[in-house]
């Protein structure tokens, strides 16, 4: 069973909160970062995949997500302190993180900035800091947005009044996972998109600029878990953050692309159990 509630942050915004509660494992609790866009409702197969672990899965909604507060200027970093105060309300002492596509930088925000508390991340598809050592845009299928957020939120929105959406993104075996086990992330993506674009904006320009922490200074366990044939968040993304990330490893799965990747998601679970 998952609860809802909407936890209040000190600086007056509300966030809100998914919480399957204790399970009768070992008592490890899982704060999942959703993509973008998504409500931050958990998924079916990640609450099938932490209750058959025992894991107390926990999600929330971003600024402007699934019914949290805005936070407009927000950065990367800036998660890890909603976090704190979320697993503070729930009673949570030390957690691990995992975060997929857009959610991947705020699980490393989590860890760079609460290694006390983060037993070891996960970053599924995640895209890297923006950088200009390698063509980072190269092998994304549609970029149009995030290079617009690089001329700042005003060019930002005015860009996704006309975007639409390129089905060139995802490869074969990304639309089967949508039709079959993924199928709630399509709905929940529908869902965010019709309650408006801000959370995406918002994501976005966090993206292309200042992260508000580096990844040198993570010190837990990282996973990174990437397709081959991703042409959301290319491959590229995945090494360059291995090389600047000092205790990690890459779980490379060539056939994969940007959606049918999930599927690691539970032997990615596993692996972070194995590091508590």
């Amino acid at each position: 069973m998952v609860t809802e509630r909407d936890v209040p942050l000190a600086d007056g915004r509300t966030v809100h909160v998914h919480d399957t509660g204790a399970q009768s494992g070992d008592g490890l609790a899982l704060l999942w970062h959703h993509g973008s866009p998504q409500t931050g409702a958990p998924l079916e197969p990640l609450k099938t995949a932490a209750r058959a672990r025992g894991m107390r899965l926990v999600s929330y909604g971003r600024p402007s997500y699934g019914g949290s507060t805005p936070h407009p200027g927000r950065d990367v970093a800036s998660a890890a302190a909603d976090v704190s105060q979320i697993v503070d309300a729930l009673g949570i002492d030390r957690f691990a993180t995992m975060g997929a596509s857009g959610g991947g930088p705020h699980a490393l925000a989590c860890a760079a900035l609460l290694p006390a508390r983060v037993t070891g991340a996960v970053t599924v598809a995640g895209i890297a800091p923006y950088t200009e050592t390698f063509d980072w845009f190269a092998g994304m299928v549609d970029d149009g947005g995030l290079r617009a957020a690089q001329r700042g939120r005003e060019a930002r929105a005015h860009f996704e009044e006309s975007a639409e959406f390129d089905d060139n993104v995802f490869i074969a075996a990304d639309w089967a996972a949508l039709e079959g086990a993924w199928s709630s992330l399509g709905d929940d993506a529908g869902r965010a998109g019709r309650a408006g674009p801000d959370g995406l904006i918002d994501d976005d320009l966090a993206f292309v600029t200042s992260w508000g922490f580096g990844l040198a200074q993570i010190a837990v366990p990282v996973l990174l878990v990437q397709g081959g044939a991703d042409k959301v968040v290319p491959p590229t993304h995945a090494h360059s953050m291995l090389r600047a990330l000092p205790s990690a490893e890459l779980w490379l799965r060539p056939r994969d692309g940007h959606v049918s990747v999930l599927a690691a998601c539970p032997v990615a679970m596993d692996w972070l159990r194995d590091r508590v």
